[in-house]
């Protein structure tokens, strides 16, 4: 332990190395439960390129594991140390380098805030779409690493769609650079896709150049209420067969609106199974809204309610946001990430509430309904052994479930170590030898987030 941190302290300025166990274990985990998390032996803050560079020679030099980190909010143990390992914390690298309206690209270091990076774009016209959940904490290397999706997805696409080039620090310490800064360019295998959702697996993303967008117009919002889930399921489907494209398109079961009454006293109707809130954010947003709404009520929808302006609209959205918040308060949550086909999510909702019913356990569901994304919410009671293991149980099914109807066990949270088991079952055994071929020629030792992804 003392050789790890004198090295290491050779090449960092004071105040970059914590070996205080209390300060260390609390970098020990992120927010995914159900995942075994190890005791860092250090944690350092580096600032720069070369501190990384310093930091990962030292590593494999020393045989130590390295488990980069970015603000921890991810949700597949992706980010979780391992016994004796330097957690690499990248929130000290937290620049934007430059933002270019004219080639619409930003170029930023991995600890930048999502929602700051965001702003800075919003300040000259720009917008930088991937929005998660968490934009307001989680930064970019962590969304480049999971390859973060948002609710605007249906639309604008996920953060592979926006990354266009990076410089990661490898294993030995190498700086590779890949990518371009320019709006086309095939040159040589795609590297950058491949480090979009890898999970620090393969490196450490120490610069990235994302692209921007023109700021859209403000979104207006309806929601429709529906007296059960494959009504507003048909809704979707029928609202993508006809040519729309939402900007946004959310769905949350009865559980999660009764949840979201209880917090914040809504005023939804207790008697909603099902709502669906749709934005658009075009230069004809009230037509398309109109629009929707006739598609809804001839879906079987009870009541739409369309917002008159951005205030309402905001108010309406505001549902969405305190899911989370909301189904959490009602006991332990697990939060899977099943996508599938848009055309079979009514059977992915049905089968989970068999599920739920079967394991005697609670799940809320929310979903990125415009792109299939599910995130059906199993809530227990931790302290409970038994309700542990049905909700381990649920968590499980559902995930076969998506399988079964030809989808994705992760549409944006990632594999982690959370749903490892899972990846050859998606995948199959080829594929997964021939990706733990390609993480041996980046990390041939082994060092680089172990035990996660593949």
């Amino acid at each position: 332990m003392s050789d790890l941190t004198d090295r290491l302290q050779e090449g960092l300025p004071a105040g970059a190395l914590a070996v205080d166990p209390d300060v260390t274990a609390a970098y020990s985990r992120d927010m995914a439960g159900f995942c075994e998390a190890g005791a860092p032996a250090v944690v350092v803050f580096p600032e720069t390129v070369e501190q990384v560079q310093h930091v990962m020679r030292t590593a494999t030099e020393l045989r130590v594991p390295v488990v980069p980190q970015g603000a921890r909010t991810g949700l597949s143990g992706g980010a979780n140390a391992v016994d004796g390992c330097i957690v690499l914390s990248m929130v000290k690298m937290n620049r934007i380098l430059e933002i270019d309206p004219v080639n619409r690209i930003a170029v930023v270091e991995p600890g930048v805030v999502n929602a700051e990076l965001s702003r800075a774009a919003a300040g000259l016209g720009l917008s930088y779409p991937p929005d998660p959940s968490s934009w307001e904490s989680c930064t970019i290397g962590g969304n480049i690493a999971t390859g973060a999706g948002g609710l605007c997805c249906v639309k604008y696409g996920v953060t592979s769609e926006y990354v266009l080039g990076l410089e990661v620090v490898l294993a030995d310490g190498r700086l590779l650079s890949t990518g371009r800064r320019t709006a086309k360019g095939v040159a040589g295998y795609d590297l950058t896709r491949l480090l979009v959702g890898s999970e620090g697996t393969l490196g450490v993303v120490v610069r990235a150049v994302v692209a921007l967008r023109p700021a859209p117009a403000p979104q207006l919002a309806l929601a429709a209420e529906f007296p059960s889930t494959d009504a507003a399921c048909a809704a979707v489907c029928e609202v993508m067969a006809k040519g729309f494209t939402p900007s946004l398109m959310e769905l949350m079961d009865a559980v999660t609106v009764r949840a979201v009454n209880d917090l914040a006293q809504m005023g939804l109707p207790e008697s909603t199974q099902a709502l669906l809130l749709v934005a658009f954010d075009g230069p004809d947003a009230v037509a398309e809204l109109a629009a929707v709404g006739e598609l809804c009520l001839a879906a079987g929808a009870t009541e739409v309610v369309p917002a008159e302006d951005r205030a309402e609209s905001e108010l309406l959205l505001e549902a969405r946001r305190l899911a989370l918040p909301a189904l959490e308060r009602l006991g332990t949550t697990m939060i899977d990430d099943v996508a599938v086909p848009r055309s079979r999510m009514a059977e992915m909702l049905r089968g989970v509430t068999a599920i739920a019913e079967r394991c005697e356990v609670g799940i809320g569901m929310v979903c990125h309904a415009g792109d299939g994304n599910t995130h059906p919410i199993v809530i227990f009671d931790a302290n409970d052994p038994e309700q542990a293991v049905r909700a381990k149980q649920s968590f499980d099914e559902i995930m076969g479930l998506g399988l079964e109807l030809g989808g994705t066990i992760t549409g944006e949270h990632g594999v982690g170590l959370l749903k490892r088991d899972w990846l050859e079952r998606e995948l199959g055994p080829v594929a997964v030898a021939l990706q733990r071929q390609l993480k041996a020629v980046f990390d041939p030792l082994g060092i680089l987030n172990p035990g996660k992804a593949v």
